[in-house]
């Protein structure tokens, strides 16, 4: 599961946070751990994609008249115009503190280009302002608008949720929130909105509120996801241990029968590498169809290294895994 060295453009990375004495995030504050966050998706080359349209989804609704605010998203079109293709709704990572529409500009064009696929990258309310269920609330509303209307994002009806650590989770519980509802419908409300997903990518996903996994104890110093900020977002998000066994929160805590075949991504140097094991492992225990791929010589986070100046050929290598097997989910064929 994890190589006995790094991989050496990774080392180079390494270095060169440590030069900055930029760990932990959680020194300057959520607000200023964002703003360092940012610089580091600033001035990068952004591969071209066929269209970039920003834009507001209506909230998330529990119940009839009561409606949170409008959610930012952002639209990415493959190249090919007047055509409609599957959509992937994709949710950020970050701790559920830090992160934005811009941080994974870069990731969701390439996604984008290499899969043939329209990208929804959504810019869901952050902690503390806005802890648990926020998140969750924004992620399902994303995924339904999408849903109800591809025309507006140019799909063909098809549909995956993609993240990235916290966006991992969000992709998860948004999925067994859609499998619930559906469930609820039924006995009650057929009009209630239900997003049909068709496939689940989780990129090194935050699933389990344990701490004792042998890939944190290995991992958690001097690979970038440091310890002291894990228990950091842990507190602006979940705030009470309360959650913990909520699978809206922790999605590994949930029933995962009936739900979409699923892609689960992980890295051998990151703390969060065993609870996806763990994950997919569980889903292939309840019957549903998973991918599991490990890159054992590489750190959490790696996913997004994609244009210089950090850029690792093992994140390129992960993007073009992750789409041929989003093109096999949705029987695209170049």
């Amino acid at each position: 599961m994890r190589a006995d060295e790094l991989h050496p453009e990774v080392e180079l990375v390494l270095e060169q946070l440590a030069a900055l004495n930029a760990l932990p995030l959680n020194q300057y504050g959520a607000r200023g751990a964002r703003d360092l966050f940012s610089q580091f998706a600033a001035d990068v080359d952004e591969p071209e994609v066929g269209r970039v349209h920003d834009f507001t989804v209506p909230g998330y609704q529990p119940q009839e008249g009561d409606q949170r605010d409008p959610v930012p998203v952002r639209h990415y079109r493959p190249g090919k115009a007047n055509t409609t293709a599957p959509t992937v709704v994709y949710y950020h990572g970050g701790g559920f503190v830090i992160g934005s529409l811009d941080s994974h500009d870069v990731t969701c064009r390439h996604i984008c280009n290499e899969a043939g696929v329209n990208v929804v990258s959504v810019d869901y309310r952050l902690a503390p302002e806005d802890p648990f269920p926020a998140a969750v609330e924004d992620s399902y509303a994303a995924a339904s608008f999408v849903h109800d209307n591809p025309e507006e994002v140019d799909g063909n009806g098809q549909l995956a949720v993609m993240g990235d650590s916290a966006g991992g989770n969000l992709s998860a519980a948004v999925c067994q929130m859609a499998r619930d509802r559906r469930e609820e419908a039924d006995r009650r409300d057929p009009a209630m909105p239900i997003p049909d997903i068709d496939r689940q990518v989780l990129i090194y996903p935050a699933v389990d509120a344990r701490q004792d996994r042998p890939s944190w104890e290995q991992n958690k110093e001097g690979y970038f996801l440091v310890e002291e900020d894990m228990l950091w977002f842990f507190d602006c998000y979940f705030g009470s241990d309360l959650h913990q066994k909520n699978p809206y929160a922790f999605p590994l805590e949930g029933d995962l029968h009936d739900l979409p075949p699923g892609t689960v991504v992980t890295a051998g140097f990151d703390p969060l590498r065993d609870e996806g094991l763990a994950y997919a492992e569980k889903l292939g225990q309840a019957g549903i169809e998973v991918e599991h791929r490990n890159y054992d010589d590489v750190i959490h986070g790696f996913i997004t290294m994609l244009a210089e100046p950090v850029e690792l050929d093992r994140a390129h290598e992960a993007i073009q895994d992750i789409c041929e097997n989003l093109q096999r989910g949705f029987g695209i064929y170049d």
